[in-house]
């Protein structure tokens, strides 16, 4: 992508790879297709704009997986008031997916969902990489910047708290 003739060209056929792997965990953590699509528009403008920066030390999949989680982070952060959602939003959750055309689950996915979302933002990270992606914990400490033993430790942390909120809520 050095060569700037072929570079817009190079950037779009990334884009085109890697569009819907990012689309999906960008979803998974925002929850909203409207809100991924948001956050996405703002991943691959941010990798344009900083691709002289890549340095390729790592795969551009790494590079761009961990700007999408960067930007989902930072919505996350915004969105928040405090470090789970509140109960009145419970409902909206649930209504809001079951209403969305691009939610394809049930009442028990919706309710996993809801689950997801009460859990604080690192924890919520880590259990859609790990749950949803399969991402080993060696990756994810590479994407996150962290030592797996805290990302195990993350993981089974929220475990807990989803199994614990499905069984308080499920009818």
């Amino acid at each position: 992508m050095a060569d700037p003739k072929t570079r817009r060209s190079a950037f779009e056929t990334v884009v085109k790879k890697y569009h819907e792997p990012l689309y999906w965990k960008v979803r998974r953590m925002v929850l909203y297709h409207e809100d991924a699509n948001d956050i996405m528009q703002n991943v691959f403008l941010k990798a344009w704009a900083n691709l002289d920066d890549f340095q390729q030390k790592s795969k551009i999949s790494t590079w761009l997986y961990r700007i999408a989680v960067n930007e989902a982070l930072d919505f996350l952060r915004r969105q928040k008031t405090g470090s789970v959602v509140g109960n009145e939003e419970d409902v909206s959750v649930s209504n809001r997916l079951t209403a969305d055309p691009y939610f394809d689950g049930d009442e028990l996915q919706a309710l996993l969902q809801e689950a997801i979302a009460h859990l604080p933002d690192v924890q919520r990270m880590v259990f859609t990489l790990r749950y949803y992606d399969e991402m080993k914990y060696a990756e994810m400490s590479k994407l996150l910047d962290t030592s797996e033993g805290a990302l195990k430790a993350s993981y089974h942390l929220a475990v807990k708290k989803i199994t614990d909120y499905v069984r308080q809520h499920q009818v």
